[in-house]
């Protein structure tokens, strides 16, 4: 690589550098800081993550390929960067008074949130299987680690121990996929693996390797068969670590596998045959085992693999306006999960958790505005109109219906009045129960500030739904 290519390729790649040099500089500063100031390490981490968005909209423009064709700068990748700058920093507020009511406030779980940020962002610009290898893994030990981070706590280490051991299978399918990719192609880049996959006759052995290849990135977005990781890590990490990775990693794994699907070649492949598959089933049993969840945590665990499948069904519709569904549907999901999992955040206070779905009983009377808040969130996860929910449903079922899979978008519909009934089981508990115990939500300055950014987002993005549609179709044509 030559000087100048290398130069370019570190001015493609600067946002992932500021944020990797960011969490070092934190981890040297965590060490000098006293018991109490905590707020220093907040601050900072928000700073780093601001500064790494203000490089990133310079930086937006033309595609710039970089590492000799391993990462791409385009508008693609600025979509979802900011889509994980979202996700973190949201994160961030909702952690400062969370983790030291945990104890949990180290640097060391901030840095950690900092250079899962930099794999999700390496995954969203990879265009070689290696690249994408190497976000993932630098994304995945990264959560692994800050699952387990209530250490006295039983189910956090039982859910920090499975997720490694499932997470690493997972890798070792992906790496064994990549391998007989490269065997049989003698290429790891994405767009040589797509041309091969389409190809006539396709050879068994290259379809093997996209199966292997496909089980390792849907673990990361909780797909079934690989979804069984998701209830028990989401009930066992601390819960801000819960709605980080219920938004960053799942949004992570769809920009790899929509980045395949940019591909002009793979959209008119069968390909699309398995992911159909896939997304019928994984709402199915998402929408249904979450009808008998006691548990808000594993509830919402429920709720994440049901809205994954739905998403497949874009990836599925193809397409510019399939995959800018998708798109527009994990920016949605990604206010109004967070927004969901702050009111949770905001519950913990005390011995009192908040994660049983009963604590929210008569809820609508000791706090009717936070109450309102809740029926917001709820109402768009279900896809209720007039929220942002609704609209990010609405355009995939479009996209499906324009490529012609009604059938697909009728049992999408089906399946969401089913997933819609878990929602309003706890408005009803909140809204029509009496109270059953008093207590006091921890209502932060910064809870509040999140609450009113992620309500504004679920609002504002479903008064103006076709605006955002549009910033996403534009990532799309942008892309290539």
């Amino acid at each position: 690589m030559t000087a100048a290519a290398l130069f370019q390729s570190v001015l493609a790649s600067l946002p992932e550098i500021v944020v990797i040099t960011g969490a070092c500089i934190l981890l040297i500063l965590g060490q000098f800081l006293r018991k109490g100031q905590a707020p220093v390490l907040v601050w900072a981490s928000v700073a780093v993550v601001l500064i790494a968005a203000s490089v990133t909209l310079m930086r937006a423009g033309e595609a710039q390929p970089a590492y000799a064709g391993m990462f791409i700068a385009d508008r693609f990748a600025v979509f979802f960067k900011f889509v994980f700058y979202l996700a973190t920093v949201l994160t961030f507020l909702l952690s400062r008074r969370y983790a030291e009511t945990e104890g949990i406030g180290s640097s060391e779980y901030y840095v950690l949130l900092l250079l899962a940020l930099s794999g999700m962002m390496i995954m969203a610009s990879a265009t070689d299987l290696l690249s994408v290898y190497v976000g993932v893994e630098l994304m995945a030990i990264c959560t692994y680690v800050l699952t387990g981070f209530l250490r006295r706590e039983q189910r956090s280490n039982e859910a920090a121990l499975k997720y490694v051991i499932l997470g690493s299978v997972s890798t070792g399918i992906f790496l064994y996929g990549v391998s007989l990719v490269y065997g049989l192609t003698g290429t790891t880049q994405l767009d040589a693996m797509a041309a091969a996959v389409t190809g006539d006759p396709l050879d068994p052995g290259l379809l093997l390797a996209v199966v292997f290849i496909v089980a390792g990135l849907v673990f990361k977005v909780g797909a079934v068969p690989f979804h069984m990781w998701i209830p028990d890590v989401y009930e066992g990490a601390p819960t801000t670590i819960t709605a980080f990775m219920s938004v960053g990693p799942k949004a992570a794994g769809f920009a790899v596998i929509l980045r395949v699907f940019l591909n002009p070649l793979v959209a008119t492949s069968d390909v699309w045959i398995i992911l159909a598959v896939l997304a019928v089933v994984t709402m199915a049993l998402g929408s249904f085992v979450a009808l008998v969840q006691d548990n808000f945590k594993r509830l919402l665990a429920y709720s994440s693999i049901a809205h994954a499948g739905f998403a497949i069904f874009g990836v599925v519709a193809g397409g510019a306006d399939g995959i800018a569904s998708v798109m527009l549907y994990l920016l949605i999901y990604s206010f109004m999960n967070l927004g969901i999992f702050a009111t949770l955040i905001m519950m913990r206070n005390g011995d009192f958790s908040g994660e049983i779905i009963e604590d929210y009983a008569g809820f609508a009377k000791s706090r009717p505005g936070l109450a309102l808040l809740m029926l917001l969130y709820l109402f768009s996860l279900a896809g209720i109109p007039p929220t942002a929910g609704f609209f990010a449903k609405f355009y995939v079922l479009v996209a499906l219906v324009e490529r012609g899979f009604v059938m697909l978008a009728v049992i999408a519909v089906l399946l969401s009045a089913i997933a819609a009934y878990f929602y309003i089981r706890i408005v009803m508990v909140i809204y029509m129960r009496e109270p059953e115990r008093a207590f006091e939500p921890a209502l932060t300055p910064l809870v509040r500030v999140t609450l009113a950014f992620t309500a504004v987002g679920t609002i504002g993005i479903g008064l103006f739904p076709a605006w955002f549609l549009r910033l996403a179709q534009h990532s799309v044509l942008g892309a290539n």
